[in-house]
């Protein structure tokens, strides 16, 4: 399950765009309903009341990646001096977008989101709202369709200079491993050497109790997310030299006093890479 939505099918994505189908649950905007957030339809708030019945950690973990993404994108801005951001796989707004972490320390930051889920589209004004010194853009593009991608966010982007590349379980969308991975490196061979990759997702060695949940929610023919092992997490970072502290469990990823108490780790694993 993710925050982020993707066509599985590029195929599919044309007639996707047509209209929001509210008879068949989205992860979008179920996980946009464990945020607390108001975009979704009796059909998400049903699967999402279903999902956290069989396993209440799912709104922990939710909300464990939101804080993931902002302290993440904090440091990339304070401490690394990133002041651009490609985001794939957005989905729909909510509290602290990469937008607004980002712009809240460097109003100047340039932002260009990417997804191609039709209620995301319509929202997009809300997304596109920046700062005055800075920028955003929306792309709408599959998570496939790297070349695209790309190209489009180079009209806001000066891909030129250092960016950060944001994955945010938007990869366990993608079945096989070997073509997330492809994915992850046609994205990166377009930026330049001292870019970042940002990345997590739902993972597998830490919860019997989330992965059991989630393997039953792919059984029931909404679009499946797949939790993968910790050191396939790891493997999308290769060739990269890792922030410290590596790949970890999102809460013990530079954790901070709003976390509050001791963090304790979770079936959604991240890190932060540096191309060199």
């Amino acid at each position: 399950m993710t925050d982020h939505a993707t066509t599985p099918d590029p195929a599919a994505a044309p007639a996707a765009k047509e209209k929001v189908d509210t008879s068949v649950p989205a992860s979008a905007r179920i996980w946009n309903y464990w945020l607390g957030g108001k975009d979704n339809y009796p059909v998400d708030e049903a699967a999402g009341d279903a999902y956290a019945g069989a396993f209440p950690g799912i709104v922990t973990i939710a909300r464990s990646s939101r804080a993931y993404l902002r302290r993440s994108i904090r440091h990339l801005v304070e401490v690394e001096g990133v002041r651009q951001f490609l985001d794939v796989g957005t989905g729909l707004p909510t509290a602290d977008n990469t937008h607004q972490v980002a712009q809240r320390s460097a109003p100047e930051a340039r932002i260009v989101y990417v997804d191609n889920d039709p209620m995301v589209l319509a929202h997009a004004r809300a997304l596109l709202y920046s700062s005055p010194e800075g920028a955003t853009a929306y792309v709408d593009a599959s998570l496939y369709d790297t070349d695209r991608i790309l190209e489009a966010a180079a009209k806001t982007l000066d891909l030129s200079r250092p960016t950060a590349l944001i994955l945010s379980g938007i990869l366990g969308h993608v079945g096989d491993y070997d073509q997330a991975r492809d994915i992850v490196r046609r994205l990166l061979a377009g930026l330049p050497s001292g870019s970042y990759l940002n990345i997590n997702e739902g993972s597998r060695g830490t919860d019997p109790d989330y992965e059991r949940a989630q393997d039953a929610y792919n059984e029931t023919g909404a679009v499946p997310y797949f939790l993968r092992p910790i050191d396939q997490i790891t493997g999308y970072f290769d060739g990269l030299d890792l922030i410290d502290p590596g790949i970890v469990s999102v809460p013990l990823w530079r954790p901070d006093a709003t976390q509050g108490g001791e963090p304790k780790p979770i079936g959604q694993h991240g890190g932060v890479g540096r191309k060199p």
